[in-house]
């Protein structure tokens, strides 16, 4: 269990935590963080796994955007007579994800680069989420092609604005095909 590009170890349960599940969700293949197991590959153990278990699941799952649920487990397991917790990452489809509190910024986005988790860069930031949002409901086709959009016409009109023949494209409302 030596650290690698797609496995983190760590003595105990940190700060970092949640920097480092961030960077295997923004990678290619995921990856494997050890808590319990020092940097060497020593296993230390954990004090209460369980409750380190229940830890990193309520961390991961209120302070990293968009969600991470489903793309995670977090496992018991025993090693050498002592506990350790297992967190398998999986590559996320909604890149970048990010630290809640700082947003798709340097300070909330990171990226796996050999066995560190580093800051990635705004330009890299800006073509995934470019990348995820031309994924996105624009290229849903609804299943009800009867829609006339009333309701938003008339918000723009009692606004004081007009809408023109193409609002629908315009805004996005249709599929590429015209759906």
């Amino acid at each position: 269990m030596i650290e690698s590009n797609r496995i983190e170890n760590k003595r105990e349960l940190s700060d970092s935590l949640e920097k480092e599940v961030i960077a295997f969700l923004n990678s290619a293949e995921g990856g494997v963080i050890y808590l319990g197991i020092d940097k060497a590959g020593k296993i230390m153990g954990l004090e209460d796994a369980d409750e380190v278990q229940l830890k990193v699941k309520d961390r991961l799952k209120n302070n990293i955007q968009p969600s991470c649920l489903g793309l995670f487990d977090v496992i018991h397991e025993s090693h050498d007579g002592k506990d350790i917790v297992k967190i398998i990452v999986a590559s996320g489809s909604e890149k970048p994800y990010y630290l809640k509190k700082y947003g798709m910024s340097e300070k909330g986005c990171f990226i796996r680069i050999g066995s560190a988790s580093d800051p990635m860069p705004v330009r890299m930031i800006e073509e995934l989420f470019a990348r995820r949002t031309r994924n996105s409901i624009a290229r849903i086709r609804s299943p009800r092609q009867d829609l006339s959009f009333e309701q938003l016409k008339i918000y723009y009109q009692e606004a004081g604005l007009s809408l023109g023949d193409k609002f629908a494209a315009n805004l996005e409302l249709l599929t590429e095909e015209g759906a």
